[in-house]
């Protein structure tokens, strides 16, 4: 971090405060802040800066900063953006260590505003201070009443401190999720909104708030990262601590894309890319706030099950089955009670459906006992992670709501590993007390699926150790300038890649001899370094059988692609065999601005261009990682030997997106992208038919 490291105790715990364009009006931005600190308590000086008042709302004023007698720890700023870097400055002088800014007039209004806003960085690396914005909301420390901030939702909703802590980019949006947080009851300690991140950045606050003990859940907005390495290390300090951090990344559309990039004067990168890199570090990628305060609200009793198998116990069919419906749609393992307990439940209950989900039915009502009896034999015969009880208004019920959680807090004290989701509808006070013993209860069936799914999510990725990552090779010999095909292929089979044998023809005559001697069928290629697209200049002919048809074959070419492209260096025309069989898959890697090597791979054919069935890895990994890949492909199966096909290699499959990953991470700095397409996975061992790789536009 730039300059030193930075506590969240920095950022959140000052112990006296400057607020520079401090205003008497408790309604206008300078005024907010102001009054939130008086009316909260605030337990420390606040200096209002305001060269026209002698008091600002009560509390003495000072004309400058330096005017301020001793030092202070936080400077707040909400002055025009031309005045903002030499308060920074000041700020530095008097022993600030955070300066926040509200003023707007930045990054965010095109590039006299980034002009300006890169002279606030540099103002504050001099002076040693950390900025938070500009064009930022502000913050809040629930537990030390700290509120430098202008939103209007804390005087109709003061914070109650909680483990749950929230990071936003967007300030009113971040506004937002506060407040509808505090409507469905959840405690958040510490609020952050980072505006135009000329310094402080939203992958920063969250590896800060991972790192303290007082936060169990992360709630993380974001319509762009600028520091990919920083949201790793985050998201990675996150998972080491088994702290959930559910994460909103906007920008998803082309639309909203545009809109992120407008909105906080940075480039939104490709979503799938992001959706990859929060999977790969462990985050749970949500599209909504109700999906986000439902898992941050199921986070609470801080039971991340250990598997995804899921039991079911319903006094409903029918939400059984809606239920089951839902688990299958996230993956989780709905899998049926073992032949002998369900027997055993049959016979204490002859009406019950005793399979998964399992039906109690109306007997319920008359004997509640049966609740503790058949889900201790759903977690112990059936070795369920977790559980949902959909109990309707039953849970409700001033007769019927307090024995059945009393029944389940006796029950579930044995099972401290375990999960118990409720679906219920009662007033209140009831469903408090379902919260307080530790049975997070959910009105709809589906919202609750959803929430497990989350949960169990976590619990896998926190379950996970670190897997070793094989050693880089040396940096390859790239050469000079671009790369053909023929040098494309050498470089990657050097770098353990499975290339298929082929020729370099440069005149008819050799054509003919070389398929002579190959045999056929044939593909003949344009070898070009300029021309990276053969397709499109007439340069590929598929099929070639025979001397006189190759040898026409290669006039046909390499006069097309010249008239296509007359100042293109042409090597020849490459000469390989056709590979049949197996299943055509894709491979390639890029350098993503954000993320730096991600590796690509996915199904070839429509698959790709249609089905977009692809899956992304940040590099470097190993085999391992390389085969969950695979495994999270929707047409895995195909690979796999789907109707009566034989299955590939999938050791050979892993082993060379391994090694794809390795090159990339090696060559990153020189490289702009890798293709293999089509790469060919078979019975045995896989090859790769073509290859591309775009090299640095050197500056």
């Amino acid at each position: 971090m730039s300059p030193a490291h930075t506590s969240l105790d920095d950022l959140l715990n000052p112990k006296s405060i400057a607020i520079v364009g401090a205003s008497d009006d408790k309604t206008r931005i300078g005024g907010r802040p102001v009054s939130h600190m008086i009316e909260q308590k605030f337990d420390g000086p606040v200096y209002p800066i305001n060269p026209k008042r002698d008091r600002v709302q009560g509390l003495p004023a000072y004309p400058s900063l330096a005017d301020i007698p001793g030092e202070i720890d936080f400077a707040l700023i909400a002055v025009p953006a031309p005045l903002v870097a030499d308060q920074v400055r000041m700020a530095g002088e008097k022993g600030a260590k955070t300066a926040m800014v509200f003023s707007s007039g930045f990054g965010e209004i095109g590039d006299d505003g980034m002009r300006m806003q890169e002279d606030l960085k540099r103002a504050g690396q001099e002076a040693g201070v950390r900025i938070i914005g500009p064009n930022c909301l502000g913050l809040f420390n629930s537990e030390t009443r700290f509120y430098p901030t202008f939103s209007s939702t804390i005087d109709r909703a003061t914070p109650v401190p909680g483990g749950i802590s929230i990071a936003s980019q967007s300030g009113a949006y971040g506004s937002h999720i506060y407040m509808a947080s505090h409507s469905r009851g959840l405690g958040i300690r510490y609020w952050i909104t980072t505006g135009n991140e000329a310094d402080v950045n939203v992958a920063e606050v969250i590896k800060l708030l991972a790192e303290r003990e007082d936060v169990h859940t992360i709630m993380a907005y974001a319509e762009s990262i600028k520091d990919g390495d920083m949201l790793v290390d985050a998201l990675e300090t996150a998972r080491d601590n088994r702290t959930p951090v559910i994460f909103m990344k906007v920008g998803r559309s082309a639309v909203g894309a545009a809109a992120a990039s407008s909105h906080t004067a940075s480039m939104a990168g490709e979503d799938a890319v992001y959706d990859a890199i929060l999977r790969q570090y462990g985050a749970w990628r949500v599209k909504s706030t109700e999906e986000m305060l439902d898992v941050a609200y199921a986070c609470r009793p801080r039971i991340y099950p250990a598997g995804r198998k899921l039991g079911l116990v319903t006094i409903s069919g029918g939400a059984g089955v809606l239920m089951a419906d839902a688990a299958e749609d996230y993956g989780l393992d709905v899998s049926p009670m073992p032949q002998g307990a369900q027997a055993e439940l049959k016979s204490i209950l002859p009406f019950a459906s005793p399979s998964n989900p399992v039906d109690v039915t109306a007997q319920f009502f008359n004997d509640l006992s049966l609740i503790p009896r058949f889900t201790r034999m759903m977690l112990d015969s059936g070795g369920y992670d977790g559980l949902i009880g959909f109990w309707t208004s039953v849970a409700g019920s001033p007769h019927l709501g307090q024995p059945l959680l009393d029944y389940l807090t006796e029950t579930m004290a044995d099972y401290q590993d375990r999960l118990f989701l409720s679906v219920m509808l009662g007033p209140d006070e009831m469903c408090r007390k379902y919260d307080d013993a530790g049975f997070p209860n959910f009105e709809d069936p589906t919202r609750s699926i959803v929430a497990m799914a989350a949960l169990m999510y976590f619990g896998e990725a926190f379950g996970k150790s670190a897997r070793a990552v094989p050693a880089l090779p040396a940096p390859a010999d790239l050469g000079d300038g671009p790369l053909s095909e023929k040098g494309a292929k050498s470089v990657l089979a050097a770098a353990g890649l499975p290339m298929v044998e082929d020729r370099l023809a440069t005149t008819a005559a050799e054509a003919e001899a070389i398929a002579a001697e190959i045999g056929g069928p044939l593909a003949l290629k344009i070898a070009s370094p300029d021309i990276l697209h053969k397709t499109e200049v007439g340069g590929v002919k598929l099929g070639v059988v025979g001397g006189e048809e190759a040898g026409a074959a290669f006039t046909e070419i390499v006069a097309s692609a010249r008239a296509a492209m007359p100042t293109a260096r042409i090597e020849g025309v490459i000469l390989s065999p056709m590979i049949e069989g197996g299943v055509e898959c894709i491979l390639g890697a890029r350098i993503d601005p954000v993320f730096g090597p991600v590796v690509l791979f996915g199904l070839g054919g429509v698959f790709t261009e249609v089905m977009k069935d692809v899956v992304f890895r940040r590099a470097p990994f190993g085999v391992d990682d390389a085969r969950e890949m695979i495994e999270r492909l929707k047409g895995v199966s195909v690979l796999k030997g789907a109707r009566g096909q034989l299955p590939v290699d999938l050791d050979a499959l892993a082993g060379a997106i391994s090694n794809l990953s390795l090159f990339a991470a090696a060559n990153g700095d020189r490289l702009e992208s890798v293709e293999m397409n089509p790469l060919r996975a078979l019975a045995k061992g896989c090859v790769a038919l073509d290859a591309l790789i775009e090299k640095k536009q050197e500056s």
